[in-house]
């Protein structure tokens, strides 16, 4: 039986995308078929040519951004990508992210059971989980003695384009790393407390991190349309849909760390087990997003939300990419979507960005997003607000085409698209048609606190992430 949601879904948008006239009377049929590239924004103008000698990779010739309007900028003391720069920067460290706290004991105690018990609520979810966790062991070595004859950096950089490519990545970038991006100190998941609340100090869970290797490489992997159409946001398959993407790019960056040390020279993968650094301002320098509302997040021009990344950290000889500007931070500043739809209430809705370590950006309540992923009662973890994202919340279409490329123009066009987008319920909907996993609803409530007193042996998820060893 089809639910209100979706006949409106269907009357209301399927039949005019379906109209060509429409298209044609827009005037978009031909101009979205590759996306607008204009060199220089913020920053001082650049002189840029993506893809060098005229290709992207010999696998994907154009670099498919969808049919924004890319502009690329600098990457300087004073701008990482659209991220204004106004004073030091420090390495931050892990322990001081939500999940961490969460883990530590330092937000709540059902925050911190929910955490370490997550992989009971989930069947599924559970065994991606497990085979996310089989390469932590291959993210660094040590490099072959002979370092081989490579090409000149442009060159060998389309190689390695077309390296991630063929190991099945959505998109690949290549970035300047920022000396800020790397952690200060990465967190080590406390031993596991079994049903019992413990708190554990900063200096019990921190590690230094040392490596400073000057270029990242990039992988990025699609969460899936059809299944987050289908999806809430916050029921299990958020946490499959998340760890589907950490496995694919853990694998495809460990793989390709392991061939650029057979090359002799240094590289180490950092995926959602194990990380050296900080993925969103690496994401940023490679050229594939920009900062969102959600503060320590990006979005693709074309993915949106709707994708993981690993990176590859290494001093192999690379032509990097430049950041790009589409006119998030306009759009972000108008849309506030995603802080309407937040659960947890947990994402700033200010028009004007504030101060955060050295740069500005949307600043959000990181501890209250992780506690309601930990202890969400509805499903497993969340992705609410890459579900109701514009950028990536319908079907592929010349409607949605035309949507993104009208958003990166202005914030004046930006009004524009979020108000078509309202108009046509994107993002609110559940989809049922493309529902296609089980889910046992019955597994989600966690037992009340008070009698969560009985240790249990280690998480077996957990232990196979590394996370509750030292």
């Amino acid at each position: 039986m089809v639910n209100e949601q979706e006949k409106k879904f269907q009357l209301g948008r399927r039949n005019f995308l379906k109209a060509g006239a429409g298209a044609a009377a827009l005037g978009v049929a031909t101009a979205l078929k590759a996306p607008t590239i204009v060199a220089g924004a913020v920053g001082e103008s650049v002189k840029y040519a993506p893809g060098a000698k005229g290709q992207w990779s010999k696998l994907h010739p154009v670099h498919d951004m969808g049919s924004a309007t890319i502009r690329f900028v600098e990457h300087n003391d004073q701008w990482l990508g659209t991220s204004k720069i106004i004073g030091p920067i420090k390495n931050p460290s892990e322990y001081d992210g939500g999940f961490e706290q969460i883990a530590a004991g330092k937000v709540s105690q059902r925050g911190q059971l929910g955490l370490y018990n997550m992989n009971t609520k989930d069947p599924f979810g559970s065994a991606i989980i497990m085979g996310a966790g089989m390469v932590a062991g291959f993210l660094e070595g040590i490099p072959a003695p002979k370092k081989m004859e490579i090409p000149d950096p442009e060159q060998m950089s389309q190689h390695i384009k077309d390296v991630a490519y063929f190991l099945r990545a959505d998109d690949v970038g290549i970035g300047r790393m920022p000396s800020y991006a790397y952690y200060g100190t990465k967190c080590i998941y406390p031993p596991f407390p079994g049903r019992q609340y413990v708190e554990f100090t900063r200096e019990q869970l921190v590690r230094p991190v040392t490596e400073r290797l000057p270029y990242a490489i990039v992988v990025m992997i699609d969460q899936h349309l059809e299944t987050m159409l289908a999806s809430t946001g916050y029921d299990a398959i958020s946490i499959s849909q998340s760890f589907r993407g950490y496995h694919a790019t853990g694998v495809i960056a460990a793989i390709m760390a392991q061939y650029i040390r057979n090359l002799g020279y240094n590289a180490r993968a950092n995926y959602a087990v194990d990380y050296n650094g900080v993925m969103p301002p690496v994401i940023i320098a490679a050229g594939l997003g920009e900062l969102s509302r959600t503060g320590d997040c990006t979005i693709h021009p074309r993915l949106g939300f709707r994708h993981k990344v690993a990176a590859v950290t290494t001093d192999l000889p690379l032509a990097p990419d430049k950041p790009i500007d589409f006119g998030l931070l306009d759009f972000c500043r108008v849309c506030k979507k995603c802080a309407e739809n937040c659960p947890a209430g947990a994402i700033n809705t200010d028009s004007d960005m504030g101060q955060y370590n050295g740069y500005l950006r949307w600043n959000n309540d990181t501890n209250k997003c992780a506690e309601f992923r930990a202890s969400n009662e509805d499903g497993v973890c969340c992705g609410r607000c890459m579900k109701v994202c514009p950028w990536n919340s319908k079907e592929e279409s010349w409607f949605h085409q035309a949507g993104t490329w009208i958003g990166s123009k202005s914030e004046t066009s930006s009004k524009l698209l979020k108000s078509i987008d309202d108009m046509f319920g994107y993002g609110t909907e559940t989809v049922d048609k493309y529902k296609w996993w089980l889910e046992w609803p019955e597994l989600y409530k966690l037992p009340p606190v008070s009698i969560l007193t009985e240790p249990l042996p280690p998480d077996p998820i957990f232990s196979a992430l590394g996370k509750d060893k030292h």
